[in-house]
């Protein structure tokens, strides 16, 4: 699953209540953690970043080890559209991608209630800002600046499947921390 959107969208918090819905099984890989953090690359047009492949290289190990995964971030499609398209394209299970289409005014208005985030100011904002960046993958879902966190959750965890989708990587379904944890439960709630 790909989550996008500008900065301020809300794609980061939705990921993040995604998978921790799922919990374990489900890769959630975030753009900005493997791009600032990892590489410390700044995202450029004007140079060819490591960017996206780490990121799909990234989410291939975790889909090959049988995660689920949730690839997050702004991901502009003029950097990102090729690798993106190429991951799409190499599995063989479902794909869902979704875009958080919001306004540039909505992006400042939403930036400026971030906590720790002072060094970054509303130029930086709009130059940051693409409209309506979409990847022009079928099935893409726009979801607009109307829907509440709460909702774009809802809809991301059902629409994409999850909801309904058991675990198939080893943990949680075949470790043995997991297993006792599990039988751990199990025997709580019997009492």
């Amino acid at each position: 699953m790909i989550v996008r959107g500008n900065s301020a969208s809300g794609k980061s918090s939705a990921a993040r209540e995604v998978r921790d819905r799922y919990g374990r099984g489900c890769a959630l890989i975030e753009q900005d953690y493997l791009r600032r953090t990892l590489l410390r690359e700044h995202d450029s047009s004007r140079i060819d970043v490591a960017a996206p492949t780490v990121i799909t290289a990234t989410a291939r190990a975790a889909l090959d080890h049988d995660y689920h995964v949730i690839i997050e971030g702004i991901m502009a499609a003029s950097r990102y559209a090729t690798a993106l398209g190429q991951l799409i394209e190499q599995h063989h299970g479902p794909v869902h991608v979704f875009y958080l289409d919001i306004s540039l005014a909505e992006t400042l208005r939403r930036h400026r209630h971030k906590p720790d985030l002072d060094h970054v100011t509303d130029e930086h904002l709009r130059s940051w800002y693409l409209e309506r960046d979409l990847l022009g993958i079928p099935g893409e879902r726009v979801i607009g600046e109307a829907s509440t966190l709460e909702q774009t959750v809802d809809m991301i965890w059902h629409d994409s499947g999850l909801a309904a989708a058991a675990p198939l990587a080893a943990c949680p379904t075949r470790c043995a921390h997991c297993q006792a944890k599990a039988a751990t439960t199990v025997t709580e709630a019997g009492t």
